[in-house]
Protein backbone atom coordinates (compact mmCIF):
# COMPACT_ATOMS: atom_id res chain seq x y z
CA UNK A 1 0.00 0.00 0.00
CA UNK A 2 1.67 3.41 -0.75
CA UNK A 3 2.21 5.58 2.32
CA UNK A 4 -0.03 8.66 3.10
CA UNK A 5 3.06 10.41 4.31
CA UNK A 6 4.93 12.46 1.45
CA UNK A 7 8.19 11.90 -0.13
CA UNK A 8 11.29 13.78 1.07
CA UNK A 9 14.79 13.81 -0.26
CA UNK A 10 15.24 12.90 3.49
CA UNK A 11 14.55 9.78 3.03
CA UNK A 12 16.04 9.48 -0.39
CA UNK A 13 17.35 6.07 -0.98
CA UNK A 14 18.82 4.60 -4.48
CA UNK A 15 18.42 0.63 -5.69
CA UNK A 16 20.74 -0.97 -7.46
CA UNK A 17 18.99 -3.80 -9.77
CA UNK A 18 19.68 -6.67 -12.47
CA UNK A 19 16.51 -6.53 -15.11
CA UNK A 20 16.27 -8.76 -18.24
CA UNK A 21 17.32 -6.44 -21.03
CA UNK A 22 14.06 -5.30 -23.22
CA UNK A 23 12.66 -1.88 -24.71
CA UNK A 24 10.35 -1.59 -21.61
CA UNK A 25 12.59 -2.71 -18.32
CA UNK A 26 13.32 0.18 -17.54
CA UNK A 27 9.80 1.80 -17.49
CA UNK A 28 9.18 -1.06 -15.58
CA UNK A 29 11.26 -0.40 -12.77
CA UNK A 30 9.98 3.20 -12.55
CA UNK A 31 6.03 2.11 -12.78
CA UNK A 32 6.92 -0.17 -9.82
CA UNK A 33 8.62 2.92 -7.65
CA UNK A 34 5.34 5.04 -8.40
CA UNK A 35 3.11 2.27 -7.64
CA UNK A 36 4.57 2.34 -4.09
CA UNK A 37 4.36 5.56 -3.35
CA UNK A 38 7.69 6.93 -3.66
CA UNK A 39 9.16 9.61 -6.23
CA UNK A 40 11.85 8.40 -8.69
CA UNK A 41 14.83 10.97 -9.03
CA UNK A 42 16.83 9.47 -11.20
CA UNK A 43 17.86 6.41 -13.03
CA UNK A 44 21.33 5.56 -13.80
CA UNK A 45 22.14 2.55 -16.49
CA UNK A 46 25.31 1.05 -14.69
CA UNK A 47 26.04 -2.08 -16.81
CA UNK A 48 24.42 -4.55 -19.19
CA UNK A 49 25.19 -6.97 -21.13
CA UNK A 50 23.02 -8.93 -23.60
CA UNK A 51 20.80 -10.69 -21.03
CA UNK A 52 20.75 -7.73 -18.41
CA UNK A 53 20.50 -4.07 -17.54
CA UNK A 54 22.33 -2.88 -14.37
CA UNK A 55 20.40 0.34 -13.36
CA UNK A 56 20.54 2.68 -9.88
CA UNK A 57 17.35 3.87 -9.42
CA UNK A 58 17.03 6.56 -6.82
CA UNK A 59 13.91 7.93 -5.72
CA UNK A 60 12.38 9.43 -2.80
CA UNK A 61 10.04 7.76 -0.19
CA UNK A 62 8.20 8.81 3.25
CA UNK A 63 10.27 6.89 5.88
CA UNK A 64 12.14 3.72 6.78
CA UNK A 65 9.45 1.63 6.37
CA UNK A 66 8.29 3.15 2.83
CA UNK A 67 11.88 2.79 1.66
CA UNK A 68 11.12 -1.00 2.89
CA UNK A 69 8.03 -1.28 0.93
CA UNK A 70 9.36 0.02 -1.89
CA UNK A 71 12.54 -2.61 -2.16
CA UNK A 72 9.87 -5.22 -1.36
CA UNK A 73 7.90 -3.56 -4.49
CA UNK A 74 10.86 -4.31 -6.77
CA UNK A 75 11.88 -7.39 -5.65
CA UNK A 76 8.60 -8.81 -6.30
CA UNK A 77 8.87 -8.28 -10.10
CA UNK A 78 9.52 -10.68 -12.24
CA UNK A 79 12.83 -10.68 -13.97
CA UNK A 80 14.13 -8.20 -11.43
CA UNK A 81 16.86 -8.75 -8.97
CA UNK A 82 17.63 -6.04 -6.02
CA UNK A 83 21.54 -6.31 -5.89
CA UNK A 84 22.00 -3.44 -3.09
CA UNK A 85 20.15 -0.44 -1.55
CA UNK A 86 21.88 2.55 -0.61
CA UNK A 87 20.52 5.21 1.88
CA UNK A 88 21.58 8.14 0.76
CA UNK A 89 21.14 10.58 3.70
CA UNK A 90 23.86 7.95 5.73
CA UNK A 91 25.83 8.45 2.86
CA UNK A 92 26.12 12.30 3.26
CA UNK A 93 27.46 11.39 6.73
CA UNK A 94 30.09 9.17 6.23
CA UNK A 95 33.02 10.41 7.74
CA UNK A 96 30.78 13.48 9.24
CA UNK A 97 30.42 16.81 7.08
CA UNK A 98 32.27 19.52 8.15
CA UNK A 99 36.71 19.55 8.11
CA UNK A 100 39.27 22.33 8.94
CA UNK A 101 41.48 23.83 6.39
CA UNK A 102 44.01 26.01 6.34
CA UNK A 103 44.22 29.51 5.45
CA UNK A 104 48.13 29.57 5.15
CA UNK A 105 50.21 27.27 2.94
CA UNK A 106 53.09 26.45 5.03
CA UNK A 107 54.86 25.47 2.15
CA UNK A 108 58.10 26.71 2.71
CA UNK A 109 60.48 26.93 5.76
CA UNK A 110 59.60 30.82 5.94
CA UNK A 111 55.54 30.42 5.93
CA UNK A 112 56.43 27.96 8.53
CA UNK A 113 58.10 30.74 10.78
CA UNK A 114 56.00 33.13 10.32
CA UNK A 115 52.99 30.73 10.89
CA UNK A 116 54.29 28.72 13.51
CA UNK A 117 57.80 29.25 15.59
CA UNK A 118 59.25 31.56 16.41
CA UNK A 119 57.11 33.99 14.70
CA UNK A 120 53.99 32.86 16.23
CA UNK A 121 55.42 34.16 20.01
CA UNK A 122 55.35 37.54 18.70
CA UNK A 123 51.67 37.47 18.21
CA UNK A 124 50.90 35.29 21.36
CA UNK A 125 52.92 38.79 23.26
CA UNK A 126 50.66 41.01 21.57
CA UNK A 127 47.58 39.26 22.48
CA UNK A 128 48.70 38.91 25.96
CA UNK A 129 49.58 42.90 25.88
CA UNK A 130 45.56 44.06 24.32
CA UNK A 131 43.46 41.05 24.87
CA UNK A 132 41.17 42.99 22.36
CA UNK A 133 43.60 41.97 19.73
CA UNK A 134 42.37 38.42 19.69
CA UNK A 135 39.32 39.04 18.04
CA UNK A 136 41.72 40.99 15.11
CA UNK A 137 44.63 38.34 14.67
CA UNK A 138 42.76 34.73 15.55
CA UNK A 139 39.88 32.78 14.44
CA UNK A 140 37.99 34.49 17.27
CA UNK A 141 36.87 37.42 15.02
CA UNK A 142 34.59 34.79 13.16
CA UNK A 143 34.24 31.42 14.73
CA UNK A 144 31.30 30.47 16.79
CA UNK A 145 30.92 27.74 19.19
CA UNK A 146 27.78 25.21 18.85
CA UNK A 147 27.12 24.22 22.15
CA UNK A 148 24.62 20.85 22.65
CA UNK A 149 24.10 18.71 25.84
CA UNK A 150 21.79 16.90 23.45
CA UNK A 151 18.96 16.78 25.58
CA UNK A 152 16.18 18.03 23.02
CA UNK A 153 17.78 17.13 19.67
CA UNK A 154 15.06 18.34 16.88
CA UNK A 155 11.99 16.83 17.83
CA UNK A 156 13.94 13.40 18.80
CA UNK A 157 13.75 13.98 22.70
CA UNK A 158 17.12 13.15 24.83
CA UNK A 159 19.52 11.66 22.66
CA UNK A 160 22.71 12.53 24.48
CA UNK A 161 25.93 14.68 22.75
CA UNK A 162 27.21 11.39 20.26
CA UNK A 163 23.86 11.59 18.64
CA UNK A 164 23.50 14.93 18.66
CA UNK A 165 26.55 15.85 16.80
CA UNK A 166 25.04 15.20 13.60
CA UNK A 167 23.09 18.14 13.82
CA UNK A 168 25.73 20.22 14.88
CA UNK A 169 27.68 19.49 12.03
CA UNK A 170 25.10 20.26 9.82
CA UNK A 171 24.36 23.65 12.05
CA UNK A 172 28.42 24.30 11.27
CA UNK A 173 28.28 23.62 7.82
CA UNK A 174 25.03 25.81 7.25
CA UNK A 175 26.97 28.86 9.26
CA UNK A 176 29.63 28.44 6.54
CA UNK A 177 27.58 27.96 3.54
CA UNK A 178 25.24 31.02 3.97
CA UNK A 179 27.19 33.36 6.51
CA UNK A 180 30.83 32.41 5.71
CA UNK A 181 30.98 31.91 9.74
CA UNK A 182 33.34 29.24 10.78
CA UNK A 183 31.79 27.34 13.58
CA UNK A 184 32.30 24.39 15.68
CA UNK A 185 30.27 21.24 17.30
CA UNK A 186 30.71 21.35 20.70
CA UNK A 187 28.64 18.78 22.15
CA UNK A 188 28.61 18.16 25.75
CA UNK A 189 28.61 15.29 27.98
CA UNK A 190 26.74 16.57 30.57
CA UNK A 191 22.93 17.86 31.20
CA UNK A 192 24.08 19.65 34.45
CA UNK A 193 23.36 23.81 34.03
CA UNK A 194 26.35 24.43 36.57
CA UNK A 195 28.66 22.51 34.36
CA UNK A 196 26.99 24.07 30.78
CA UNK A 197 27.83 27.10 32.30
CA UNK A 198 31.09 26.58 33.48
CA UNK A 199 32.54 24.22 30.38
CA UNK A 200 31.25 27.38 28.12
CA UNK A 201 32.41 29.95 29.92
CA UNK A 202 36.02 28.38 30.22
CA UNK A 203 35.73 27.90 26.45
CA UNK A 204 34.73 31.37 25.47
CA UNK A 205 38.24 32.54 24.81
CA UNK A 206 38.72 30.78 21.71
CA UNK A 207 34.71 32.26 20.01
CA UNK A 208 33.46 35.43 19.03
CA UNK A 209 29.91 34.15 19.64
CA UNK A 210 28.33 31.22 21.50
CA UNK A 211 25.18 29.16 19.73
CA UNK A 212 23.21 27.40 22.05
CA UNK A 213 21.49 24.16 20.33
CA UNK A 214 18.70 20.99 21.00
CA UNK A 215 18.86 21.96 25.19
CA UNK A 216 15.65 21.05 26.87
CA UNK A 217 13.51 23.64 28.16
CA UNK A 218 13.43 24.94 30.99
CA UNK A 219 17.31 24.72 31.51
CA UNK A 220 17.91 26.48 28.36
CA UNK A 221 16.70 29.46 29.84
CA UNK A 222 18.64 29.39 32.46
CA UNK A 223 21.90 28.66 30.52
CA UNK A 224 21.48 31.41 28.00
CA UNK A 225 20.29 34.03 30.56
CA UNK A 226 23.79 33.17 32.99
CA UNK A 227 26.12 33.13 30.16
CA UNK A 228 24.72 36.38 28.46
CA UNK A 229 25.93 37.85 32.10
CA UNK A 230 28.89 36.21 32.41
CA UNK A 231 30.40 36.59 28.79
CA UNK A 232 31.57 39.74 26.60
CA UNK A 233 30.01 37.45 23.12
CA UNK A 234 26.82 37.02 21.80
CA UNK A 235 24.84 34.38 23.27
CA UNK A 236 22.22 33.37 20.92
CA UNK A 237 19.74 30.11 21.83
CA UNK A 238 19.07 29.47 18.13
CA UNK A 239 15.87 27.21 18.93
CA UNK A 240 14.74 30.67 20.73
CA UNK A 241 15.35 33.46 19.01
CA UNK A 242 15.93 32.01 15.41
CA UNK A 243 12.26 30.35 15.30
CA UNK A 244 11.04 33.42 16.31
CA UNK A 245 13.12 35.69 13.88
CA UNK A 246 11.66 33.52 11.01
CA UNK A 247 8.54 33.76 12.37
CA UNK A 248 7.92 37.00 12.86
CA UNK A 249 9.28 37.98 9.81
CA UNK A 250 6.77 34.96 8.01
CA UNK A 251 4.02 36.67 9.69
CA UNK A 252 4.97 40.07 9.27
CA UNK A 253 4.13 39.04 5.10
CA UNK A 254 1.21 36.59 5.78
CA UNK A 255 -0.76 39.67 7.36
CA UNK A 256 0.12 42.37 4.74
CA UNK A 257 -0.74 39.07 2.20
CA UNK A 258 -4.66 39.33 4.18
CA UNK A 259 -4.46 43.25 4.80
CA UNK A 260 -4.42 42.90 8.69
CA UNK A 261 -2.53 44.37 11.09
CA UNK A 262 -0.20 42.82 14.25
CA UNK A 263 -2.21 44.90 16.35
CA UNK A 264 -5.35 43.91 15.34
CA UNK A 265 -4.92 40.05 15.22
CA UNK A 266 -5.47 37.65 17.75
CA UNK A 267 -2.61 34.76 18.21
CA UNK A 268 -2.56 31.11 19.35
CA UNK A 269 0.66 29.28 19.98
CA UNK A 270 0.53 25.67 20.57
CA UNK A 271 4.16 24.71 22.36
CA UNK A 272 5.07 26.95 25.22
CA UNK A 273 8.90 25.49 25.72
CA UNK A 274 11.76 27.22 23.94
CA UNK A 275 10.62 28.39 20.27
CA UNK A 276 6.93 28.76 21.63
CA UNK A 277 8.10 31.46 24.40
CA UNK A 278 10.69 33.23 22.39
CA UNK A 279 8.19 33.58 19.69
CA UNK A 280 5.33 34.83 21.79
CA UNK A 281 8.08 37.45 23.73
CA UNK A 282 9.09 38.68 20.07
CA UNK A 283 5.42 39.26 19.21
CA UNK A 284 4.45 40.78 22.06
CA UNK A 285 7.68 43.09 21.94
CA UNK A 286 6.35 44.24 18.26
CA UNK A 287 2.97 44.84 19.30
CA UNK A 288 0.31 41.70 18.48
CA UNK A 289 -3.35 42.34 19.89
CA UNK A 290 -3.42 39.26 21.97
CA UNK A 291 -1.54 35.62 22.62
CA UNK A 292 -2.92 32.00 24.03
CA UNK A 293 -0.47 30.19 24.73
CA UNK A 294 -1.17 26.71 24.92
CA UNK A 295 0.86 23.40 26.19
CA UNK A 296 0.53 20.05 28.24
CA UNK A 297 -1.43 21.33 30.65
CA UNK A 298 -3.43 23.26 28.66
CA UNK A 299 -4.40 27.13 27.53
CA UNK A 300 -1.93 29.26 29.85
CA UNK A 301 -4.12 31.69 32.00
CA UNK A 302 -3.74 33.40 35.07
CA UNK A 303 -5.96 31.47 37.67
CA UNK A 304 -3.18 28.30 36.84
CA UNK A 305 -0.98 27.68 40.18
CA UNK A 306 2.35 25.77 40.53
CA UNK A 307 3.41 27.67 37.38
CA UNK A 308 7.68 28.24 36.05
CA UNK A 309 9.12 31.87 36.25
CA UNK A 310 8.72 31.44 32.01
CA UNK A 311 5.07 30.31 32.10
CA UNK A 312 3.98 32.39 34.99
CA UNK A 313 5.93 35.26 32.66
CA UNK A 314 3.19 34.16 29.92
CA UNK A 315 0.42 33.94 31.81
CA UNK A 316 0.71 37.66 33.02
CA UNK A 317 1.17 39.13 29.81
CA UNK A 318 -1.12 36.68 27.13
CA UNK A 319 -4.82 35.69 27.28
CA UNK A 320 -6.27 38.70 28.05
CA UNK A 321 -9.67 37.19 28.82
CA UNK A 322 -8.66 34.21 30.51
CA UNK A 323 -9.56 31.27 28.15
CA UNK A 324 -9.27 28.13 29.71
CA UNK A 325 -9.96 25.75 27.56
CA UNK A 326 -8.85 23.32 24.79
CA UNK A 327 -6.60 23.73 21.73
CA UNK A 328 -9.43 23.53 18.98
CA UNK A 329 -11.72 25.78 21.11
CA UNK A 330 -8.99 28.70 21.87
CA UNK A 331 -8.33 28.94 18.06
CA UNK A 332 -12.25 29.86 17.58
CA UNK A 333 -11.99 33.24 15.66
CA UNK A 334 -8.27 33.52 16.25
CA UNK A 335 -6.88 34.80 13.04
CA UNK A 336 -3.35 33.49 13.40
CA UNK A 337 -2.21 29.66 14.55
CA UNK A 338 1.34 29.03 15.13
CA UNK A 339 2.30 25.28 16.42
CA UNK A 340 5.68 24.71 17.59
CA UNK A 341 4.61 21.58 19.59
CA UNK A 342 3.19 18.20 18.36
CA UNK A 343 1.72 16.66 15.22
CA UNK A 344 -1.51 15.90 14.52
CA UNK A 345 -3.76 17.82 17.25
CA UNK A 346 -6.04 19.73 14.74
CA UNK A 347 -8.53 19.23 11.76
CA UNK A 348 -8.49 21.16 8.55
CA UNK A 349 -12.69 21.47 10.77
CA UNK A 350 -10.92 22.62 13.41
CA UNK A 351 -9.17 25.35 11.17
CA UNK A 352 -12.86 26.31 9.24
CA UNK A 353 -13.30 27.86 12.84
CA UNK A 354 -11.02 30.67 12.69
CA UNK A 355 -11.46 33.73 11.45
CA UNK A 356 -11.85 34.91 7.70
CA UNK A 357 -8.71 35.05 5.83
CA UNK A 358 -6.59 32.79 8.76
CA UNK A 359 -2.84 32.19 8.73
CA UNK A 360 -1.81 29.06 10.05
CA UNK A 361 1.69 28.16 10.71
CA UNK A 362 2.34 24.33 11.66
CA UNK A 363 6.21 24.02 12.11
CA UNK A 364 6.35 20.74 14.37
CA UNK A 365 8.64 18.66 12.02
CA UNK A 366 8.38 16.25 10.27
CA UNK A 367 4.46 16.08 10.90
CA UNK A 368 2.60 19.08 11.69
CA UNK A 369 0.28 20.08 14.05
CA UNK A 370 -2.91 19.88 11.43
CA UNK A 371 -2.10 18.35 7.55
CA UNK A 372 -1.06 21.41 5.58
CA UNK A 373 -3.33 20.29 2.46
CA UNK A 374 -6.52 20.46 4.79
CA UNK A 375 -5.28 23.78 6.34
CA UNK A 376 -5.23 25.00 3.02
CA UNK A 377 -9.21 24.19 2.14
CA UNK A 378 -9.83 27.15 5.02
CA UNK A 379 -6.73 28.78 5.92
CA UNK A 380 -5.39 32.22 3.61
CA UNK A 381 -1.87 31.37 3.89
CA UNK A 382 -0.23 28.17 5.30
CA UNK A 383 3.49 27.52 6.28
CA UNK A 384 5.61 24.70 7.94
CA UNK A 385 8.97 23.49 8.40
CA UNK A 386 9.19 21.45 5.57
CA UNK A 387 11.01 21.58 2.99
CA UNK A 388 9.01 19.78 0.65
CA UNK A 389 6.11 22.24 1.14
CA UNK A 390 5.74 26.19 0.48
CA UNK A 391 6.31 28.59 2.90
CA UNK A 392 9.02 26.56 4.52
CA UNK A 393 10.13 28.59 8.04
CA UNK A 394 13.47 27.52 8.53
CA UNK A 395 16.34 28.86 10.89
CA UNK A 396 19.21 29.19 8.27
CA UNK A 397 17.42 31.97 7.19
CA UNK A 398 18.07 34.11 10.26
CA UNK A 399 21.44 32.46 12.48
CA UNK A 400 23.95 32.74 9.77
CA UNK A 401 23.25 36.57 9.16
CA UNK A 402 22.39 36.86 12.79
CA UNK A 403 26.09 35.91 13.63
CA UNK A 404 27.99 37.34 10.40
CA UNK A 405 26.73 40.63 11.55
CA UNK A 406 27.45 40.35 15.44
CA UNK A 407 30.56 39.48 14.66
CA UNK A 408 31.71 42.25 12.03
CA UNK A 409 30.33 44.79 14.26
CA UNK A 410 32.13 42.58 17.12
CA UNK A 411 28.99 42.15 19.00
CA UNK A 412 29.28 42.07 22.89
CA UNK A 413 25.41 40.31 23.28
CA UNK A 414 22.66 39.65 21.32
CA UNK A 415 19.62 41.96 21.68
CA UNK A 416 15.68 42.00 21.09
CA UNK A 417 16.47 44.81 18.85
CA UNK A 418 18.80 42.87 16.98
CA UNK A 419 15.84 40.32 16.36
CA UNK A 420 13.31 42.81 15.22
CA UNK A 421 15.78 44.14 12.45
CA UNK A 422 16.55 40.75 11.27
CA UNK A 423 13.04 39.68 11.29
CA UNK A 424 12.20 42.76 9.31
CA UNK A 425 15.14 42.35 7.15
CA UNK A 426 13.99 38.49 6.02
CA UNK A 427 10.26 39.63 5.43
CA UNK A 428 11.90 42.91 2.67
CA UNK A 429 13.55 40.58 1.10
CA UNK A 430 10.67 39.20 -0.70
CA UNK A 431 9.55 42.14 -2.43
CA UNK A 432 6.11 43.54 -2.66
CA UNK A 433 5.90 42.24 -6.27
CA UNK A 434 6.50 38.86 -5.46
CA UNK A 435 4.39 38.46 -2.23
CA UNK A 436 1.64 35.49 -2.62
CA UNK A 437 -0.11 32.89 -0.32
CA UNK A 438 2.62 30.65 -1.54
CA UNK A 439 5.41 33.21 -1.11
CA UNK A 440 5.89 34.78 2.24
CA UNK A 441 9.51 33.94 2.88
CA UNK A 442 12.92 33.82 0.97
CA UNK A 443 14.06 30.60 -0.31
CA UNK A 444 17.03 29.72 1.75
CA UNK A 445 18.82 29.68 -1.45
CA UNK A 446 17.88 33.25 -1.62
CA UNK A 447 21.76 34.94 -1.76
CA UNK A 448 20.04 38.31 -0.63
CA UNK A 449 19.36 36.95 2.79
CA UNK A 450 22.20 36.75 4.78
CA UNK A 451 23.51 40.13 3.69
CA UNK A 452 20.09 41.83 4.06
CA UNK A 453 20.18 39.91 7.91
CA UNK A 454 23.61 41.00 8.60
CA UNK A 455 23.52 44.60 7.37
CA UNK A 456 20.59 45.11 9.59
CA UNK A 457 22.31 43.07 12.78
CA UNK A 458 25.42 45.33 12.59
CA UNK A 459 23.69 48.41 12.18
CA UNK A 460 21.79 47.82 15.03
CA UNK A 461 25.26 46.61 16.73
CA UNK A 462 27.04 50.08 16.12
CA UNK A 463 24.14 52.02 17.13
CA UNK A 464 24.22 50.63 20.72
CA UNK A 465 26.72 50.23 23.09
CA UNK A 466 27.01 46.16 22.56
CA UNK A 467 29.85 46.64 19.67
CA UNK A 468 33.32 47.55 20.54
CA UNK A 469 33.35 48.37 15.98
CA UNK A 470 32.03 51.62 15.28
CA UNK A 471 33.07 51.36 11.87
CA UNK A 472 34.71 48.61 9.32
CA UNK A 473 34.33 46.54 6.50
CA UNK A 474 31.90 43.49 6.70
CA UNK A 475 33.61 39.92 5.56
CA UNK A 476 32.06 38.77 2.92
CA UNK A 477 29.58 35.89 2.19
CA UNK A 478 30.19 33.25 0.40
CA UNK A 479 27.94 33.83 -2.68
CA UNK A 480 24.97 30.85 -3.27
Amino acid sequence: MPTTRLPSAGYSITVRVAVIADSSAIGRLTMAVGEAGAIVTAVDVVDSDHLRVVADVTCDTADSAHADQVVKALESMEGVEVRKVSDRTFLLHLGGKIEVTSKVNLKTRDELSRAYTPGVARVCQAIADNPEDARRLTIKRNTVAVVTDGSAVLGLGNLGPAAALPVMEGKAALFKRFGGVDAWPVCLDTQDTEEIIKIVKAIAPVYGGINLEDIAAPRCFEIEARLRDLLDIPVFHDDQHGTAICVLAALTNALRVVGKKLADVKVVVSGAGAAGTAIMKLLLRQGVGDVIAYDRRGALHRDMANLGPNWQWLVEHTNKDGYSGDLPGAIVGADVFIGVSAPNLLTGDDIARMAPNAIVFALANPDPEVDPREARKHAAVVATGRSDQPNQINNVLAFPGVFRGMLDAQAKEFTEEMALAAAMAIADVVGEEKLNPSVIVPSVFDARVAPAVAAAVRAVAQQSSTSSVLDSDPTPIPEA
